[in-house]
């Protein structure tokens, strides 16, 4: 397509910090480097995060994505997602003896943990998340009888407790910050003893994200955020920019899906993208929009992150050996690896 001219005020405010988390990260790095390692193909227990490019990038590369363990063949290599899993998924794998890889966000694990010691302590844990999410599955598996979802502030009348005075609160981590704490200070009108956990529950990269769209909200007439529809805290980016001010907010996976209308009567597009968003898909709106006069680029920083998380543990043992030997001990048939072991889950590290 040929380049327009920059029209005169036409610019874009890119937001900064955007895309890749250091979950999201490893996780994906981890389905390339268990590929590199092991061979196709590796199953992965759900979307290994929320983006549609990147799931389509890792099949292509071999990478086999199911819903539930029973899919994955006897003696093969499982991956779970980045969002986390229930222990009894862990006990599926066992009963399938099939090499677990845990990619395992360690912000969501944190949670899971603390949700394992509020049970141990005998708390009823309001779990404050989006129904039918993976990750909130994931943590409510953790102590089912101690765990109620609260799903907005629309849902506190409904909530009853066992003990008002042993109450405690935590969240799936990619929420939005405002719309968590009014469902907090709900929950504190009707259980006034109701405790916090230890430190935030909603992940540093969320919260980045969304404080960047709430400081472009006010100038951008237009926020084009990139970011699949199952993206929980890419959603949540929408939401945000249209509270900030911003008169309209779009989701698009590819920049393709970009209307020209949107842009009418717009000065300032604000560009943005959830956690689990490659840097290209980004670089494809920019083009595009540079493409219809939006030239100047301007950075809006709102932090600095420098996070990184280590690679699951699995991937520095060779689960092929492993598998192998199971399946000779055990007299069965199959290919690829089983650990047929539920030890194999691997720590936040």
């Amino acid at each position: 397509m040929v380049h327009m001219t920059a029209s005169p005020g036409r610019r874009v405010l890119l937001a900064a910090p955007r895309g890749y988390c250091a979950g999201v990260d490893r996780a994906v790095i981890a389905v390339e480097k268990a590929l590199e390692q092991y061979g196709a193909p590796i199953y992965v227990r759900h979307e290994i995060v929320h983006n549609k490019y990147v799931v389509q990038t890792l099949e292509k590369k071999g990478a086999v994505f199911v819903e539930r363990t029973e899919e994955v063949p006897e003696g093969n290599i499982v991956m779970f997602s980045a969002h986390g899993v229930a222990p009894v998924v862990h006990d599926e794998a066992a009963r399938g003896r099939l090499a677990t890889i845990d990619a395992t966000c360690p912000l969501v694990t944190k949670v899971h943990k603390e949700a394992v010691r509020f049970a141990n302590d005998d708390y009823d844990i309001l779990l404050i998340g989006h129904e039918g999410h993976e990750e909130v599955i994931g943590t409510s598996g953790e102590a089912p009888d101690h765990i109620t979802l609260v799903d907005g502030p629309e849902d506190v009348s409904k909530v009853e407790v066992r003990d008002p005075s042993k109450v405690v609160w935590l969240s799936q981590t990619t929420l939005s910050v405002d719309e968590t704490m009014e469902t907090v200070d709900a929950l504190k009108g009707k259980f006034p003893q109701l405790i916090s956990p230890p430190s935030d529950d909603i992940c540093y990269a969320t919260q980045n994200r969304q404080l960047a769209v709430k400081q472009m909200g006010e100038e951008a007439e237009l926020v084009i955020v990139v970011g699949s529809k199952n993206s929980s805290n890419s959603v949540r980016l929408v939401e945000v920019a249209k509270l900030a001010g911003s008169r309209e907010a779009y989701l698009v996976d590819f920049a393709d899906e970009i209307d020209e209308a949107w842009l009418e009567g717009v000065s300032t597009v604000g560009v943005t993208s959830g956690a689990s968003v490659p840097e290209i898909l980004v670089e494809q709106v920019l083009e595009w929009l540079s493409q219809r006069g939006f030239e100047d680029v301007e950075l809006v920083r709102a932090a600095e992150e420098s996070i990184t998380f280590s690679l699951p543990k699995e991937l520095r043992r060779d689960l092929r050996d492993e598998a192998a030997a199971l399946v000779a001990e055990r007299g069965g048939s199959g290919t690829g690896s089983g650990s047929g072991s539920g030890s194999d889950v691997a720590s936040a590290e």
